[in-house]
């Protein structure tokens, strides 16, 4: 795991050596074991490295045997070793260990084509000198972040908005429409950026430039081809593929554990692990909140107790969230509305004292129907076909409701699935997830900003990605909205910016491309049958996970936002959203958020969604934007 950064002149320009390591110092946090570069012409590659695998003779940039091919990488190539074996079968000559020589062998051999050969989580840069053209990848999922922009001739990227602003040439300017999108969905989802001019590539895209242009190709996306399958031979090919994905990625010449929390995916993950290392002490980690109804900590105790791992715990505070609440502008690059970034810190800081690698459960969910909202499918869409008076009738019943501060209550559950209402469904879904109304978000920005983007609405970019999603069935639908959109755009974000702000490297072994495939071919009805979620990998696990484990019902990984911002954090909370200094600033409607503020405070309602973007966002503005004003 590590951090790249680098930039190529569309017009034959020669590039700074000094620059390309002042970009690379931004990242340090991501690869502190070394440094790398290569400078040649209108090429340069920075990198900074985090050894996992060829601790010796793994440095990068790598290059060719005449040194006309340059890659760097950030992530892994899991199936290097199978692809060193058949390249030098075709007469590939190996220098090294490690798995990004076989980017620079495998272009060789396949081109571009190349892509299709790799197995593994990775976003890499190739400078090809004879054809003075550098190629860069993403991989399938989105594990691993990769921003760029073209600005004055130069072609500038790197791992983290960081690097690309030590650039001369990339500004710090506030994309309005970006803060609507952040406002709307708790993140800014590919391609965009919450800055002007800075883009981030899809996953499964690639981006080449030759020849002064700037080429953005998709090479992979999610296709659903349901087979009629016997479920329990489909949920043994389920185990065997979770098994074959672990096993790549247990391969690491440092310590490996798995992060546990006690749900069905993380509990699959660490008995698969068991399973390929029979007689090895796996070493597993989990954390827990003071709150009961969000603790985890017994079911992750009964997993490890169930399969022998060698155990750490760990408890999150509402102190801990307020020391790491301070510091977001140094630890995101982006805003991040996912609550579950702070534990997810605190999680990696413990476990980093004793492994460098973790395997995690992450893409379960939206792979397997794991979520409420894919038991919400298809009652919102039904829901969508009424008429629209009646629909508002019932919204407005609900939102009478009293709010419960317990987890996942039948109120809480109730009032996320009407806030889409009236929306379409794929609308309706994202609302679930935590989203932002439309209105919403309007009414929390100021006129002025209101008037310099009047007539969007983030919902065309959600309409733009779900038009290539699968039509006929509406749980393949959600599929794809979760994983084009909350996976790659909030979960594995957060994974990746809380595990290498501690210099630890997760793995996710769902994401594993024949898995995701597989899981792609079964009919929806193995994964949601009725009401239960995830139905052939809980058949999958039968006999090898405790009964409770299997029959609990979902909880996701948070902590109690809105009881902690009327307690503990009230003071961060009043203090950053502030009446006079919002309209110093000029981005909020300073008055409409004092009464949502107030609201929240003295519990007439919960706004912890709004409060905590907000808070959030303000904290990253302070770091990034410090001094600009919208007035």
């Amino acid at each position: 795991m590590c951090g790249l950064s680098g930039f190529v002149s569309l017009d034959q320009r020669r590039a700074e050596p000094d620059l390309v390591r002042r970009m690379t110092a931004t990242l340090r946090h991501r690869g502190p074991d070394e440094e790398g570069y290569f400078v040649d012409g209108p090429i340069a590659l920075g990198h900074r490295r985090l050894k996992i695998i060829d601790l010796a003779t793994g440095q990068q940039p790598v290059a060719n045997e005449s040194g006309t091919i340059r890659v760097i990488l950030n992530g892994e190539i899991y199936n290097f070793r199978e692809l060193t074996e058949t390249l030098k079968a075709r007469g590939h000559r190996f220098t090294t260990s490690s798995d990004t020589e076989v980017i620079v062998h495998a272009y060789e051999e396949y081109g571009e084509d190349c892509l299709a050969h790799f197995n593994g989580m990775f976003a890499f840069v190739l400078w090809d000198a004879e054809r003075q053209t550098l190629f860069a990848a993403r991989d399938r999922m989105g594990e691993k972040p990769f921003y760029f922009a073209e600005r004055n001739g130069w072609f500038v990227f790197g791992s983290e908005v960081r690097a690309l602003l030590a650039h001369p040439e990339i500004g710090r300017d506030l994309d309005l429409r970006g803060l609507s999108r952040y406002l709307t969905s708790g993140y800014v989802a590919d391609p965009h950026t919450i800055l002007k001019g800075v883009l981030k590539l899809p996953p499964g895209h690639s981006v080449t430039v030759s020849s002064g242009k700037v080429s953005v190709n998709r090479y992979w996306d999610m296709s659903f081809e349901p087979s009629r399958v016997d479920v329990d031979a489909s949920a043994e090919a389920l185990w065997e593929a979770l098994c074959a994905a672990v096993r790549h990625r247990l391969v690491s010449d440092v310590p490996v554990g798995i992060l546990l929390s006690g749900g069905i995916d993380s509990s699959a993950v660490t008995a698969a692990a068991l399973a390929v290392s029979p007689g090895q002490k796996l070493k597993t980690f989990s954390i827990g909140v003071e709150e009961p109804t969000y603790n985890e900590e017994a079911f992750a105790r009964m997993v490890a107790e169930h399969l022998g791992t060698e155990h750490h715990q760990f408890t999150f505070t509402a102190l801990d969230a307020q020391a790491l609440l301070g510091r977001v502008g140094t630890l995101l690059d982006e805003p991040l509305a996912d609550a579950a970034f702070l534990p997810t810190i605190h999680l990696a800081h413990h476990a980093r004292q004793s492994v460098t690698v973790a395997l995690s459960g992450d893409g379960a969910d939206e792979l397997l129907a794991g979520y409420p909202t894919f038991l919400a499918a298809r009652p919102m869409e039904r829901l969508s076909r009424l008429p629209r008076g009646l629909v508002h009738a019932a919204t407005r019943l609900v939102e009478a409701m009293p709010d419960s501060r317990q987890y996942g209550s039948p109120s809480f559950l109730l009032k996320r699935f009407f806030r889409g209402a009236g929306c379409s469904p794929d609308i309706a879904i994202q609302m679930m997830m935590g989203g932002l109304t439309h209105p919403e978000v309007t009414s929390l920005l100021s006129r002025r900003v209101r008037e310099a983007c009047p007539a969007f609405d983030p919902a065309e970019d959600i309409a733009e990605i779900m038009a290539r999603a699968p039509v006929a069935d509406p749980i393949n639908r959600v599929t794809y909205h979760h994983c084009k959109l909350y996976l790659a755009g909030q979960t594995l974000v957060k994974m990746d910016r809380g595990t290498m702000g501690r210099a630890l490297e997760v793995r996710a072994p769902f994401l594993d491309p024949a898995l995701v495939e597989l899981v792609c071919s079964m009919p929806s009805s193995m994964k949601l049958k009725g009401w239960e979620t995830k139905h052939v990998l809980k058949r999958a696990l039968r006999g090898r996970l405790p009964n409770p484990i299997l029959q609990r019902r979902k909880q996701g990984f948070g902590v109690p936002v809105a009881r902690w911002l009327r307690g503990p954090l009230r003071p961060l909370l009043e203090e950053t959203l502030a009446v006079e200094r919002l309209r110093a600033v000029g981005l909020f409607d300073a008055e409409r958020v004092a009464e949502l503020v107030s609201e929240h405070l003295d519990g007439r309602r919960d706004h912890r969604n709004a409060l905590w973007s907000l808070l959030i966002f303000e904290q990253w503005r302070e770091a990034y934007l410090a001094g600009q004003r919208w007035t």
